[in-house]
Parts: structure tokens; C-alpha cells; sequence
């Protein structure tokens, strides 16, 4: 995995806390945190569609982005789980890993030229 990968999953992370933040925040400082993970996040983004394909990155970070803030809400803040859900977030995993197996070729292919 190169660190573009990383950049993406870090991304990822603070775009959890983020959509997770703009339900949850209540003071100042908790919005403080949401608007750095907002900026943090796309920053990170930013700094990895250099380097891989634009689309794979942003249907990496946005299908993994939903997974995890799916995830969080039902770990942290004891949303229902419901298996339909479930089995929605394993086949859009599935998709970004097809997705990042795919884009990991496309990027091989670019830095040799």
C-alpha cells in the first residue's frame, strides 16, 4: 500500500468524524473539531487524487466514508442494526476494494510514464 492509500484512509477517518460532528456537535469546541476534520479530510484527499486516479480516490473515500460513519452511528451512538444494512456496506466494500485493486494498476501504469 503507498501512502496515497494511507492519505485516503486517514481522509476517510476524519470524514467520519465530520458527517458524524455536523448531527452531534453542540458547543464551540465540538465544532471547533468538526470543521478540522472537515479541512484535515480534504486536504488529505486533495493530496492523494495527485497521485492516483481523481474518480477511484473519490469513490474510495465517499463508499468507505458512508461505511464507516454507518458503522459509528450504530457502534457509538446505538443506531439500529439492521442486517439489509449490513449487507448494503459489505457490497460497497466490496466495491472500493475492486475499486482500489483496480486503481492500484491504473496508478503503476501512470508513474511509469
Amino acid at each position: 500500500m503507498n501512502r496515497s492509500w494511507i492519505y485516503i484512509l486517514i481522509g476517510v477517518l476524519f470524514e467520519a468524524a465530520w458527517v458524524i460532528g455536523f448531527k452531534h456537535a453542540a458547543d464551540p469546541l465540538a465544532w471547533l473539531a468538526t470543521v478540522a476534520s472537515l479541512v484535515i479530510s480534504f486536504y488529505l484527499i486533495i493530496i492523494a487524487s495527485a497521485k492516483l486516479p481523481v474518480g477511484t480516490v473519490y469513490a474510495v473515500y465517499t463508499g468507505l466514508g458512508t461505511a464507516g460513519t454507518v458503522l459509528a452511528e450504530m457502534l457509538l451512538f446505538a443506531e439500529p442494526v439492521q442486517p439489509a444494512k449490513l449487507l448494503l456496506i459489505a457490497m460497497l466494500l466490496a466495491g472500493v476494494i475492486g475499486l482500489k485493486l483496480i486503481g492500484g494498476s491504473s496508478a503503476a501504469k501512470e508513474a511509469e510514464h
